[in-house]
């Protein structure tokens, strides 16, 4: 999000895209087992006055490079520095063709080891790897040049995620002295909830904490159930939802936590959607595939 509050943006890299019905759809007839680097992508969605785009061309292996420091999609790059994450994209808007060209660099004040199962046998793992970050926006298609805040982290599994999940809600945000909490409110197919909730200094350095009691928030417009664990002295407000699909919100709220009033980037994911059949006919119009 920018200093001033009034753009933002997500990129998602994507290895074997947990979202894509491509990668379903391959591995139904291959037996359960797919390449996952023949199911690339580079995702950007872009929120503010220069307006809305949103990318995510999924690309086979022909078109991807991948080393320790660099991961090239496409016209599309990712690459470390040793000390900043400089992505490079030249993608095109769905379903509205626009081109979306420019640079975005993460920069880390530090970095951070932590990272947790997020299901009970830990196929499913999160880890923050720069929780408090700067970003620096120049774009030249749309023109927005911005900086702000930035958060940088990475999920990885060894199984599709419908097979352990039912949903779930997450939330980031910067606290009044600059450290970043996140909050992993997980609903697993089989077994107990799992939260985690950790606090991140500037370092890098992780300090859990006991997270609130969930409080509901309003439906999106597909009617996505959504909440977020927040102190109870005041209910999660709405601030904007930024994207409004059949399977997955993003949201921009206030609340309180730990005793503070803060701004949070909210997702919600509803897995059993992802999965669903209606939801993966539609998928191909908003992520489309060059082999």
């Amino acid at each position: 999000m920018s200093d001033d509050g009034q753009n933002g943006l997500s990129i998602i890299a994507f290895v074997g895209s947990v979202f894509s019905p491509y990668y379903a759809l391959a591995r139904a007839r291959q037996g359960g087992v797919a390449d996952p680097e023949n199911f690339c992508a580079i995702n950007v969605a872009l929120y503010g006055q220069a307006g809305r785009r949103w990318t995510m061309t999924e690309r086979g292996r022909a078109q991807m490079q991948r080393s320790a420091a660099r991961f090239v999609v496409g016209p599309s790059q990712v690459r470390w520095t040793g000390q900043s994450l400089v992505i490079d994209i030249d993608e095109v808007n769905v379903p509205i063709p626009m081109r979306v060209r420019g640079r975005v660099t993460v920069t880390p004040q530090g970095l951070s080891r932590f990272v947790t199962g997020l299901d009970a046998d830990a196929k499913h793992r999160w880890g923050p790897i720069g929780p408090c970050s700067r970003v620096q926006v120049e774009m030249q298609q749309p023109n927005a040049h911005w900086s702000g805040h930035a958060y940088l982290d990475s999920n990885e599994g060894d199984e599709p995620v419908e097979r352990a999940f039912a949903d779930w809600d997450w939330s980031r945000a910067v606290m009044r002295n600059g450290d970043t909490t996140v909050v992993y409110d997980v609903r697993p197919l089989h077994g107990p909830e799992r939260v985690v909730a950790q606090r991140f200094a500037p370092s890098g350095i992780a300090t859990a904490f006991e997270a609130p009691a969930r409080q509901q928030l309003p439906r999106s417009k597909w009617l996505v159930p959504r909440a977020q664990r927040c102190d109870p002295s005041s209910a999660p407000q709405l601030v904007q939802t930024l994207e409004d699909t059949p399977f997955y919100v993003r949201s921009v709220l206030q609340s309180d936590l730990l005793g503070e009033r803060i701004t949070s980037v909210h997702e919600t994911l509803d897995v059993h959607r992802v999965a669903s059949l209606p939801v993966r006919l539609m998928l191909p119009w908003r992520m489309p595939r060059r082999a």
